[in-house]
């Protein structure tokens, strides 16, 4: 291990920044004035510049002072070579609410299965204090002696390290290890290659230990189940140095301040980021980048090479929808946004994060050569003879260029969701783990209204059909149970492919039902009321219902009614249909332009036997 480097003067940051930078890296302007700061801290006032000017005002409304905003220093140092990072992280709390604070915890997420991340050399306000090991295998907890009064000021540094798993074999695959788009394994821990490294990336993900909410009792909120997302905190400031090799670039939230060279031929890159609910970091070598504007919102795509031309239309894809969202959810308060392309795994297409997403590496390759993903699959040679006697090679090629479009169709549908997940939860907060399906639906049903502003409603309802119906009645027909939506992440027994069937296929269909009840003209002047009400706050499972209540008070008790059958019971094969696989062949064969598949007797008994190795099981 390296020495230990010490931590600069972190109000020295501004002059950090002034020296020589990195071409691709523009230096960050000179923090504005900002009104009525007072005595805010320089440091506060750098990173507040990662919020629109004309969204400070609204955020101190939401969060009281912004001074009084935890505030997270951040220094890490990375080794591509040997898949190690370490650091030290300090983080300045006030006490809020009516009882001293007596404890805190940290919670790494990357420690889920193992002590991949290790905290060391506890100081709480300047004096050192034991660490123990939480309730969870994420947390760590410190005693406050004395404890801290409320309005008082709580500090605690730790320094940290930890060596980097190797991906997952397959990652960069649309198959990868966990079946084909969203099957996954059944129960154990995943965090989709979110703290994982290849050749030419690392995913830091929870790598910085952070502050988890907590309960009435005090007690921190569950952490990642294995299932579906990793952790979502308060909002916090955040200024942080990542110190890479060269060659090596670093991505973050927030603002970037710079890329300066070291004496040693490293480069430290800066950011600083303001009210955002985690601080996600990735270092990459051989990527290039794009870049747009959308209302004051820098918008950057970051690829690999040789991916470029898929790079750039992503992210035409996420400006598209950051722009259709700002005219109907109101404004990004932040003045960068980025999408990184990263080898997740297990069926993940995009992982969300605050002011930065990633996409599946699979998703940026697969419509090079879409039926090559399939290669070597149990079943795939008795699944060409099929394709041959329907109609030869003709047949294949009709299949591949549709599947093509099909997979651009899913790349332009999944950089949409993770752009709608700025407002579902990274803006408007609620608990990922116990209450997934309150954003998960929310983000869905964005990405689909997007998809029915750029190009139509008859292609929204395709993909209605495509990406929400048709999840779910494949995971019936392999054997799946319908159930309740609304529950926590690790309730959903049957891993990721129950968990996508109904979270992602049938809870957002609440939102349509919803919609049709009470018109265009309410549901979209509820939604946009629910983002205004709860921004930087924290949402409930009804808060929607009861903005669409106030919207359409003729329809309240329908609309409880609505969300009841939809999250709470199960109703999917009355709602969605239980089709059976002629059904769907005959479906998506129209959709191919074959005019539908007719299947006989030993055909769909061969595509039965196939179809649970498809989706992964």
């Amino acid at each position: 291990m390296p020495p230990m480097r010490t931590l600069p003067g972190w109000w020295l940051l501004c002059a950090l920044v002034a020296g020589p930078v990195a071409a691709a890296t523009p230096p960050a302007p000179a923090a504005p004035a900002i009104p009525g700061a007072g005595s805010v801290a320089p440091e506060v006032q750098l990173c507040l510049q990662h919020l629109k000017p004309e969204e400070r005002d609204r955020a101190a409304r939401a969060l009281g002072p912004l001074e009084s905003v935890p505030l997270y220093r951040v220094q890490l140092e990375v080794e591509p070579k040997e898949r190690r990072v370490w650091g030290k992280v300090q983080v300045e709390l006030v006490a809020r609410g009516p009882k001293p604070v007596t404890e805190l915890f940290l919670r790494l997420t990357p420690n889920t299965r193992s002590r991949q991340v290790t905290l060391s050399g506890a100081k709480l306000n300047g004096k050192a204090v034991a660490l123990e090991l939480g309730p969870e295998p994420t947390l760590q907890r410190i005693a406050v002696e004395p404890p801290v009064p409320p309005g008082g000021t709580v500090s605690l540094e730790v320094a940290l390290k930890g060596t980097v798993p190797k991906a997952a074999p397959g990652a960069e695959s649309l198959l990868g290890s966990g079946g084909l788009l969203g099957g996954g394994a059944k129960g154990g821990a995943d965090d989709h290659g979110a703290f994982s490294a290849t050749a030419d990336v690392m995913s830091l993900v929870g790598v910085v230990p952070q502050v988890p909410p907590v309960d009435d009792q005090g007690q921190p909120w569950a952490g990642p189940q294995g299932t579906g997302d990793l952790a979502l905190y308060e909002p916090a400031h955040v200024l942080a140095t990542l110190t890479v090799p060269s060659g090596w670039a670093a991505h973050a939230t927030g603002t970037p301040m710079g890329a300066v060279p070291e004496r040693d031929g490293r480069v430290r890159y800066s950011f600083a980021a303001a009210a955002v609910r985690d601080f996600p970091v990735l270092v990459t070598r051989g990527y290039q980048s794009a870049t747009a504007t959308v209302n004051g919102v820098t918008v950057e795509s970051h690829f690999a090479a040789r991916d470029a031309a898929v790079g750039k239309r992503v992210l035409k894809y996420a400006s598209q929808a950051l722009t259709e969202f700002e005219k109907r959810l109101g404004p990004l308060p932040y003045t960068h946004f980025r999408v990184v392309q990263a080898p997740l795994s297990g069926g993940a297409g995009g992982m969300e994060f605050p002011g930065l997403v990633t996409v599946g590496t699979s998703l940026y390759r697969a419509k090079q050569d879409p039926l090559s993903m399939l290669v070597g699959m149990p079943g795939m040679e008795a699944f060409q003879e099929l394709l041959d006697a329907q109609g030869g090679a003709g047949m294949l090629a009709q299949v591949s260029s549709q599947v093509g479009a099909s997979l651009e169709r899913t790349l332009e549908f999944t950089v949409a969701h993770e752009v709608a997940h700025q407002y579902f939860a990274g803006l408007v907060g609620s608990d990922p783990i116990r209450d997934p399906v309150v954003d998960e639906s929310l983000a869905q049903y964005a990405a689909l209204l997007y998809m029915e502003w750029a190009h139509g409603p008859e292609a929204a309802e395709s993909l209605r059909n495509e990406a929400l119906v048709m999840p779910y009645q494949f995971f019936r027909m392999t054997g799946g149970s319908d159930g309740r939506a609304d529950r926590p992440t690790g309730d959903f027994d049957g891993g990721e492919l129950e968990y996508g069937a109904l979270v992602y296929g049938k809870a957002p269909l609440l939102h349509h039902a919803s919609r049709k009840l009470v018109g265009d003209s309410a549901f979209f002047k509820a939604l946009r009321a629910y983002v205004d009400t709860y921004r930087f706050k924290w949402a409930c499972k009804a808060c929607f219902t009861q903005e669409l209540a106030k919207a359409s008070p003729a329809n309240a008790k329908a609309l409880t009614q609505l969300r009841t059958r939809w999250w709470e019971e199960a109703h999917g094969d009355e709602d969605l249909g239980a089709a059976d696989l002629q059904g769907l062949m005959e479906a998506m064969g129209g959709d191919m332009g074959m005019g539908g598949v007719k299947l006989d007797a030993q055909t769909q008994q061969l595509l039965e036997q196939l179809l649970p190795q498809l989706m992964g099981q």
